[in-house]
């Protein structure tokens, strides 16, 4: 069901616009709640979501302030700071337990307090992965005893989605959950509806998503976030293909090691040979990987992929 550019329905949920207009908005907060319930598959039950100010500045107006993506709570007080992460970074970990002290120290109340905190989620979205493990994408973590292994603390709670690492397909999909992960890293490569969707709640969803629906202010806003997505892709390609050189640069410098320390002219050669290859392959697969993952997620066709890459179709899928 993949699409070009060209004749994209629906939003790409990896852009900002999308993913405020269908999570962050009280109009569609059915959605978010949704989406929430089928993740906690039964452990929380969220009925209704009050949308918080997503700008927080520090204790003085000196400090540092945070804005949030989707920041929100439901009726118990429990606070759910929601993110779409396009890219990784420098920190990504430090990032987000800083942002999680903002609902934190927020709850603190005038005059006398006996320091009761409600529950807070940070919830992760990401659009890269973190972790080697290839079939380890949905993370939730807490304050752990190291020692017995149990939950030391069970109010505050860290959760990653690594989305690159969902690969299940329509007739794969088992759970409420499966079919918002599929609905999400899919949305803007699908031309209709799948049949697997049919749920109520995706109805809204689609019909929130699709850009023939927007008003123009909406649709230049999208094009506009669309274009920074692009960019985005534009710079970490970029810094893929310098780590490509990086890595054959690398695989020279070790040929050449190998050939000198034998000591002869055909272990020199073949010192080269076995270098230029072993960088050439680790920095060629590598970028093919991460610009196929980038291309999925900016909703182009699996043909033109398989073009571009030079990966088989098997390989793009697993991505």
């Amino acid at each position: 069901m993949g699409i070009s550019d060209s004749q994209e329905r629906y939003v790409n949920f990896y852009t900002d616009f999308a993913f405020k207009k269908l999570f962050g908005t009280e109009a569609n907060k059915e959605l978010l709640i949704s989406f929430l319930n089928s993740m906690f598959d039964g452990r929380e039950e969220v009925s209704d979501l009050e949308y918080l100010n997503v700008e927080h500045q520090g204790p003085s107006a000196v400090e540092r302030k945070a804005v949030f993506d989707v920041y929100c709570r439901n009726s118990q007080g429990d606070r759910f700071l929601i993110e779409m992460q396009k890219a990784d970074q420098n920190y990504f970990k430090d990032r987000s337990i800083y942002y999680s002290t903002f609902p934190i120290q927020e709850q603190a109340v005038r005059g006398e307090w006996n320091f009761r905190l409600d529950k807070v989620y940070t919830i992760g979205i990401l659009n890269f992965t973190f972790d080697d493990d290839p079939e380890y994408f949905h993370h939730e973590v807490k304050l752990v005893d190291v020692k017995k292994k149990n939950v030391f603390y069970d109010k505050l709670t860290y959760i990653y989605l690594e989305m690159p690492k969902f690969h299940k397909s329509e007739d794969e999909l088992e759970t409420l959950f499966d079919k918002w992960l599929y609905a999400m890293k899919n949305l803007g490569r699908l031309m209709e509806r799948p049949q697997v969707l049919q749920d109520a709640v995706f109805t809204r969803l689609f019909e929130q998503a699709e850009i023939a629906k927007f008003s123009p202010t909406e649709q230049r806003g999208y094009r506009e976030s669309q274009k920074d997505f692009w960019d985005l892709f534009s710079v970490k390609e970029t810094a893929e293909m310098k780590g490509h050189a990086r890595g054959l640069e690398e695989g020279l410098a070790k040929g050449k090691a190998e050939g000198l320390a034998k000591g002869k002219a055909e272990g020199l050669e073949e010192g080269l040979a076995k270098g230029i290859e072993e960088g050439l392959a680790k920095g060629e697969k590598r970028k093919a990987c991460q610009i196929a993952q980038s291309l999925k997620s900016l909703g182009l066709p699996l043909e033109t992929i398989v073009q571009t890459t030079g990966l088989s179709q098997e390989e793009i899928d697993r991505l």
